[in-house]
């Protein structure tokens, strides 16, 4: 999961050493343990859900460059997911806060 600033901060505020996060293609990312989020437990819940990254909580909207915004095909609750506007907003402000790209 890619992360802005204010996640990482907030994350480390909880006492969370920087193991917790990796730098990949020039940005900072959650670890993933055995293909999975380091913050995921072994029912499927997220350790962190309060302070959650804010694409954990925009997630499964994610942004196709030919598409836009979204729903991921790989979640299995997709079907179950609504989104509106402000969450297109939210994504979109994400991704150029974090690649610092126009969309």
């Amino acid at each position: 999961m890619p992360l802005t600033e204010d996640d990482i901060k907030r994350i480390k505020s909880r006492g969370y050493p920087e193991w917790y996060f990796v730098v990949w293609d020039d940005v900072p990312r959650l670890r993933n343990v055995e293909g999975k989020c380091v913050f995921l437990k072994e029912d499927g819940s997220c350790s962190i859900y309060e302070d959650r990254p804010l694409g954990c909580r925009l997630y499964p909207l994610v942004y196709d460059p030919e598409k836009g915004a979204v729903l991921d095909n790989l979640c299995p609750k997709r079907d179950e997911v609504t989104y509106d506007e402000s969450d297109v907003k939210a994504l979109l402000s994400l991704i150029r806060e974090i690649y610092g790209k126009s969309t």
